[in-house]
């Protein structure tokens, strides 16, 4: 597998050789490699999460693995007996590897992608109004295989969205066939159809007619009560963009749902102590928040089984072509 495939640090060649195997302490055996064109040597965990960490590996998944579950991050320090600065150290590990991971995900092509994005919401710092808290969090997840391409925090604005649709961008330049679904949200494909438009020239006099690109669809489930709305009413089931006369596989009005992404923040509240409701654990950063939101992706989509698909969601997607144990994954080259 490409991903777990080891370079060089200092000329990234991947022509090695084992030089030596030793012991240690926590860790078990471990491999130094001589490179054999720049004929440096370093150790398997070089440029890694476990680089110069002498915890045993066993405790640090624990660590991780709580934290993603649910317990804050004082409790979790009194829970293992570390200090809170170690717990922060090991997530911003873990964290570093979302990047690298992405990247290794979006370099794979899809015949047909169904995304469905949705929003949630927490409190940062202090309680104040939802239009003015930095908590939200915008979620895209394929709905098949239940993988996570974002889960991003910040203030709901403008630039929120316009970073998960550039993300949606580059998807739709390696498949054949997207859908975006979401529930009454419009900056998806407002922001959607100002980068991935097209100008259709059809020999006729006036201006082109912009449409989303080929391939691409978006609709909409308008919720809530239209009662006192004034004009015309918004209905139900939308595709309130154009779409290009040659895309395909119309959606069907049952299928216009986020119901997996809402079942996901659901979920989400249980697991992870910043969105649990009635009480005051909320996050005291956006960066401390967008941190452990970076540790639950990578343990979302690359370790941890779905309850409903039974696979990981990386093989699902077809990422990935085996489930990787928190070693191989630990050991992931991040520079």
């Amino acid at each position: 597998m490409e991903l777990l495939q080891r370079h060089c640090p200092t000329c990234s060649s991947s022509e090695l050789n084992v030089h030596v195997t030793y012991p240690t302490q926590n860790h078990g055996p471990r491999t130094l490699y001589r490179c054999s064109d720049c004929g440096s040597y370093f150790s398997e965990t070089k440029n890694s999460l476990l680089a110069g960490l002498r915890k045993p590996l066993s405790l640090i998944w624990r660590v991780l693995k709580a934290r993603s579950e649910g317990l804050g991050k004082n409790a979790t320090a009194r829970t293992f007996g570390i200090s809170k600065n170690t717990v922060w150290n090991w997530e911003q590990r873990c964290a570093d590897l979302k990047p690298v991971l992405l990247l290794y995900s979006l370099a794979h092509a899809f015949l047909q992608v169904v995304i469905e994005g949705d929003e949630a919401y927490t409190k940062v710092a202090k309680n104040v109004p939802p239009d003015q808290s930095e908590g939200w969090t915008l979620l895209l997840m394929d709905r098949a295989s239940r993988f996570i391409w974002t889960l991003e925090c910040g203030k709901k604005d403008r630039q929120l969205f316009a970073q998960a649709i550039q993300t949606l961008e580059q998807i739709i330049q390696d498949s054949e066939d997207l859908t975006l679904l979401t529930d009454g949200e419009r900056r998806y494909g407002n922001l959607l159809f100002e980068i991935c438009g097209e100008l259709i020239r059809n020999g006729k006099p006036g201006r082109p007619k912009k449409t989303l690109k080929k391939g691409v669809k978006v609709r909409i489930k308008n919720k809530g009560s239209q009662a006192h709305q004034k004009g015309p009413k918004r209905p139900k089931y939308q595709a309130p963009w154009e779409e290009h006369p040659e895309t395909e596989q119309p959606v069907e009005e049952k299928q216009i749902h986020a119901n997996h992404a809402e079942a996901f923040f659901s979920a989400l509240r249980r697991k992870c102590s910043p969105y649990r409701r009635k009480t005051n654990t909320y996050a005291k950063s956006t960066a401390g928040l967008q941190r452990l939101l970076d540790v639950y992706w990578v343990i979302h989509n690359f370790i941890r089984v779905h309850f409903t698909t039974k696979q990981v969601p990386a093989v699902a997607l077809g990422v990935i072509d085996r489930p990787l144990s928190v070693r191989e994954l630990f050991l992931i080259q991040v520079a």
